[in-house]
C-alpha cells in the first residue's frame, strides 16, 4: 500500500556543531573535504545552511563548496532516511529480477519521482549499489548492516513493513 505523500519536516541546523567541525578542522580551502565530511556524518547530509555558514566563517568560498560536493558521489545534498536500504543491481543480482524490487520498493514507500531516493518519513533510503557480494543470495538488499536474499517484490515490501514497525512508524 502507497503512502501519501507528505512534505518533512527539516530538524533545524545546529551550527554550534558547524563552528566545532571548523575549529577542528581548519579554515582554509585546503580543509574543505573534511568539513564537508564531518558535516556529512555529523547530520547525514550536507544542509544547505551548514554549507553557508561554512563559507561565512572559513576562507572557503560559496564556488569551491559546490564544486567539491557536486564531484565526490559520496556528498548528499538531501536528507537520508534512518535505515539504508542497498538494493544489489550486480550482474546475477540484475538477473535474477533486482529492477523488479527496486521497482517495487520505490512503489510501496511512495516514491514516485525518479530524482529522490528517500521516502516521505526519510525513514528509509533506496540506493541502487553495483554488487553486495552475495551472488548465491540473488536478488539480494541490505537494509543498515542486515542481508536479506533470494527476494521477490513482495518478500522486499513485507521486510521493509517489518523494519518500519521496528521503527515504531
Amino acid at each position: 500500500m502507497t503512502k501519501a505523500k507528505r512534505q518533512p519536516v527539516d530538524e533545524p541546523i545546529d551550527l554550534a556543531a558547524v563552528d566545532n567541525i571548523v575549529r577542528r578542522t581548519g579554515t582554509t580551502a585546503d580543509a574543505a573535504i573534511p568539513i564537508l565530511q564531518a558535516i556529512q556524518s555529523h547530520f547525514r547530509y550536507l544542509p544547505q545552511e551548514a554549507l553557508e555558514h561554512v563559507c561565512r566563517t572559513t576562507e572557503i568560498t560559496a564556488a569551491q563548496i559546490a564544486g567539491v560536493s557536486t564531484f565526490y558521489s559520496q556528498f548528499r545534498h538531501k536528507p537520508v532516511g534512518r535505515h539504508m536500504v542497498r538494493v544489489c543491481h550486480g550482474t546475477a543480482c540484475h538477473v535474477a529480477g533486482a529492477p523488479l524490487i527496486t521497482e517495487a520498493l520505490r512503489r510501496h514507500l511512495g516514491i514516485d519521482d525518479d530524482h529522490e531516493d528517500t521516502d516521505a518519513d526519510r525513514l528509509f533510503t533506496i540506493e541502487k549499489v553495483p554488487c553486495l557480494g552475495c551472488c548465491s543470495l540473488a536478488p539480494c538488499m541490505t537494509i543498515d548492516d542486515v542481508t536479506y536474499g533470494k527476494l521477490t517484490p513482495h518478500k522486499a515490501t513485507m521486510i521493509i513493513d517489518k523494519v518500519r514497525k521496528e521503527s515504531g512508524r
